[in-house]
């Protein structure tokens, strides 16, 4: 992927001088204050990093340099015949800033592909030391662990490294990663769930089909379904756990995988990526108490109070960010409309989408009563037959590699530093506010 490389050479120069100019002029400009409640409640809302491949606004939901999801269902590639955009074309799109042609797509599946088959041998061997009742993240984090030391930014590192060449072994340490990430997911799947019969990939098919093939679901639906999904679940800026654990991680100059891995263990926590099972198990619940699998409208409401009341959350609400229905959660909808109306799942969820949102705001302190994305993709891997949903935050492991990734070859492009927040202990504040000291 010469091209790909030449492209982000000359933008990410072209940034540097930017960036610089920007520092000497204004580098002493403040852009924002910081609330004592911010500092105590897990830096909410403060504004202390740059991310260069997506951005979240509050009202507006995400956008991939400066393309919504709608546009991007729109204008990125797709297979002859397809509907739904190719997750090859966002990466190409958050590297470059551009959008990608069909010959361009069709080219980094053929990359990737090629380095599938050279999925390190001893992945296996990790993942198949786990027993079985292993959380499947467990050891989708292990594989890729286990896939580090083909790492050629760890290796010319130790050999002596320009800076200024940081970037270009971190996209090929990313690349690879990218490309070997569905053969350790789907080997996990197919381990746990399958007798361990591993699946290889096929020359010709796109990374998504590609997945697909090698979980064992080989279905036109589903597989349409994942080039959606991970379009979609690919980035949520800076901030979120996954996101934000890579670039710290990798700010030390550990390599992709090492700092991957890291993302994917705030990615298993059920504040995070973790909370898309979490939406299922508690749709079960509500099901297996109403004695419904079609629940009115009604008893769900009741049954929402019912969890409010208990000081449980309602999974799949709510964001630290969105203030709106969240973007994903529409295009899945959308998706539904089209491939599954009938769903009996599927309307359920659509039924505690015109529940939740009111009853939530009728409490009077909730930011956000709205959905997110995890409220609705449960449903559509049900619908194809996905249902070892313990699974699902794999899935979306997958698919967020493609934004933190691109996302960190920009930090190294651009050479920022190690980053290392100021903390103060309650002692220092105590005294702060009794005016003994100064912070």
């Amino acid at each position: 992927m010469e091209k790909l490389k030449k492209i982000f050479k000359e933008k990410s120069e072209q940034q540097n001088i930017k960036l610089k100019t920007l520092l000497k002029e204004h580098g002493e400009k403040n852009i924002g204050e910081v609330q004592l409640a911010q500092i105590y409640q897990g830096m909410r809302g403060i504004t202390g990093m740059i991310y260069e491949t997506s951005l979240l606004d509050s009202q507006e939901g995400i956008r991939f340099r400066g393309y919504s999801i709608p546009e991007l269902r729109e204008k990125l590639p797709k297979i002859k015949g397809g509907t739904e955009p190719l997750p090859e074309g966002l990466f190409y799109l958050l590297v470059t800033g551009e959008i990608p042609s069909q010959q361009d797509v069709e080219m980094l599946s053929k990359d990737w592909f090629e380095r599938s088959k050279k999925t390190p041998k001893q992945v296996f061997t990790a993942i198949d030391a786990f027993p079985n009742d292993s959380h499947p993240m467990t050891m989708f984090i292990a594989g890729i662990v286990a896939a580090q030391p083909q790492s050629v930014f760890a290796q010319k590192y130790s050999e002596g490294l320009n800076k200024k060449d940081y970037w270009e072994y971190v996209f090929e340490d990313s690349m690879t990663l990218i490309a070997q990430l569905p053969v350790i997911a789907a080997y996990v799947f197919r381990k746990k769930y399958h007798g361990g019969k591993k699946i290889e990939p096929k020359e010709g098919l796109d990374w998504s089909a590609n997945f697909t093939k090698m979980l064992g679901i080989e279905n036109d639906g589903f597989t349409k379904l994942m080039r959606l999904y991970l379009t979609i679940h690919a980035d949520h800026e800076g901030g979120n756990v996954s996101a934000h654990a890579v670039h710290l991680v990798g700010s030390a100059l550990s390599d992709p995988y090492l700092s991957f891995a890291a993302g994917m263990a705030g990615l298993a926590g059920p504040l995070h990526g973790l909370a898309n099972q979490e939406v299922i198990k508690w749709i079960f619940e509500m099901q297996e108490s109403i004695g419904s699998k079609t629940p009115s409208k009604e008893q769900i409401e009741e049954y929402v109070k019912k969890t409010i009341s208990e000081g449980k959350v309602v999974p799949g609400y709510g964001h630290a960010v969105l203030r709106k229905t969240d973007p994903r959660f529409t295009a899945q909808m959308e998706f539904a409309k089209e491939h599954m109306p009938d769903d009996e799942l599927v309307n359920t969820v659509w039924r505690i989408y015109e529940c939740v949102p009111p009853i939530l705001e009728s409490l009077g302190k909730i930011k956000n009563p709205w959905p997110n994305v995890d409220a609705h993709s449960g449903a559509l891997l049900l619908h194809y037959g996905m249902k070892e949903y313990d699974f699902y935050t794999v899935l979306f492991g997958v698919s967020r590699a493609l934004g933190v990734l691109a996302a960190q070859v920009w930090a190294r492009g651009l050479g920022f530093p190690l980053e290392r927040p100021k903390s103060l202990t309650s002692e220092k504040v105590f005294a702060w506010i009794e005016g003994k000291e100064k912070l």
